[in-house]
């Protein structure tokens, strides 16, 4: 197991912002970087940011939120550019706008159209959320889900701290048919008071109910706070044939190069478990 989880280290996902300066320069050549969106600041500066990214040798994905794009011919631009970058894999989200700046209400609406167009990207990735989401009744989610998941090469998993519901929700996902990989959605390691607030604002069920009412106690927990626990308990599902986990997505809100480090040191502790005499 500890074998499957070093190599599962090599293959980790890092999400950054588009906006401040992104510290990349720790990140092996090739590695995947996702771009998230900014509802306030619109679709260009995740556009900016991946284009630098691929330029850099990194595997940029940038996230195409729905409701950050006017129209077809804003989508053909974008599309464009991506191309003429040599990014070909995108993450397709509806994004956090109260409202729709154009023709493109959610996620599906958004992969619709770049079908319609022959445009799909080669590599498709969509979001699933493990706990009930605080705006989306969970029939409707478990629709869009089903629905989407015809275009998607993969699932990211939102953040949520319990292991068990990561587990139960993936192998329900395979139980409903849904093949796709999974990539479990972790904060990398951040600053516990900026972890805290985002926990807080992503307002999805009950760990977040669970951090509205423990919000001192749970102060001192996340103060502590690596990646690590929430991966050790699910690291066993990577090789188990039954459950659609195949890895990490690390959420580093930029602050990547501590993230990398914490990374490169488990792998050497990993590695140093497998020389041992058995």
């Amino acid at each position: 197991m500890a074998s499957e989880l070093r190599r599962s280290l090599d293959r980790m996902r890092y999400e950054v912002l588009p906006v401040g300066n992104a510290r990349v320069e720790a990140l092996d050549p090739g590695s995947t970087v996702t771009v998230t969106a900014s509802p306030a600041k619109g679709i260009g500066p995740t556009i900016d940011c991946a284009e630098r990214l691929a330029a850099m040798g990194l595997h940029a994905v940038p996230h195409l939120a729905a409701r950050s794009i006017r129209d077809h011919a804003q989508l053909a631009g974008v599309l464009d550019r991506l191309d003429a970058a040599g990014v070909s894999e995108v993450f397709v989200i509806a994004g956090d706008a109260a409202k729709p700046l154009g023709e493109f209400v959610d996620s599906l609406a958004l992969l619709r159209a770049m079908e319609r167009m022959g445009r799909l990207p080669a590599r498709i990735g969509i979001a699933g959320y493990p706990e009930r989401h605080a705006f989306i009744p969970d029939d409707c989610a478990v629709q869009a889900m089903s629905d989407k998941s015809h275009y998607a090469d993969y699932v990211v998993s939102q953040i949520t701290f319990d292991p068990r519901t990561i587990i139960d929700w993936a192998r329900d996902l395979r139980n409903r048919g849904l093949e796709k990989p999974v990539y479990v959605g972790v904060p990398g390691v951040v600053d516990a008071h900026r972890l805290l607030r985002i926990a807080l604002k992503i307002g999805l069920g009950e760990s977040t109910r669970f951090l509205r009412k423990q919000y001192g106690a749970v102060s001192k927990m996340l103060a502590r706070y690596t990646p690590e626990e929430l991966i050790d308990e699910l690291s066993p599902q990577l090789g188990d044939p039954g459950s659609p986990i195949a890895g990490w997505h690390l959420f580093t809100f930029s602050e990547v190069t501590k993230t990398v480090q914490w990374r490169d040191d488990l792998a050497a502790r990993l590695s140093g478990y497998a020389d041992r005499p058995a």
